[in-house]
């Protein structure tokens, strides 16, 4: 016999510029995420580049790999950073408004990896919510990441926070 079991209403992910726009019935309070971006860190090449299949755990770095909770599994790992920027407009221009890392290793010989999923969401959160949590970075991560932000846009650099200017200076 199947039982008839209703979905429970989670919050919906919509993608616009104003998904609620003259509407506060269902789904009012829907989470945007028009406004941030994951950024992969490959702290050995020393590069940084915007991948959006992070969003859903999917970028170039995490495909084929199965991901562990114990980082002792995989001891060989490459290290990467996932940022998860968040930009915001201010009156003088638009800034990066939430900047949060989470650390991950990927050990492509095994195809097995390390990182922990509820900080990798936690800090998408954080980030949405305008924190900057940078500072737990290697120094060289950072300066991957500072080289990135200005070089990506001045603008939004020279408007964001003292904070976190300071937390990616070494």
């Amino acid at each position: 016999m199947e039982e008839n079991k209703k979905k429970p209403i989670g919050f919906n992910i919509i993608k616009k510029e104003d998904p609620m726009k003259g509407h506060g019935g269902y789904g009012a309070g829907v989470l945007s995420l028009d406004n941030i971006s994951p950024v992969i860190i490959d702290v050995e090449a020393g590069v940084a580049e915007v991948d959006v299949g992070a969003m859903h755990a999917r970028s170039a770095v995490e495909k084929g790999i199965k991901f562990l909770q114990n980082r002792d599994e995989v001891p060989n790992g490459k290290p990467y950073w996932l940022v998860w920027v968040t930009i915001d407009r201010a009156e003088e221009g638009p800034y990066y408004a939430g900047v949060t890392a989470c650390e991950m290793t990927v050990d492509r010989e095994i195809r097995r990896g390390y990182k922990s999923l509820p900080e990798h969401v936690n800090r998408m959160d954080k980030s949405l919510k305008r924190h900057i949590i940078v500072d737990h970075m290697d120094e060289k991560a950072k300066l991957i990441l500072a080289s990135f932000l200005q070089n990506h846009n001045k603008g939004m650099w020279d408007l964001a926070s003292e904070k976190l200017k300071q937390d990616l200076s070494v």
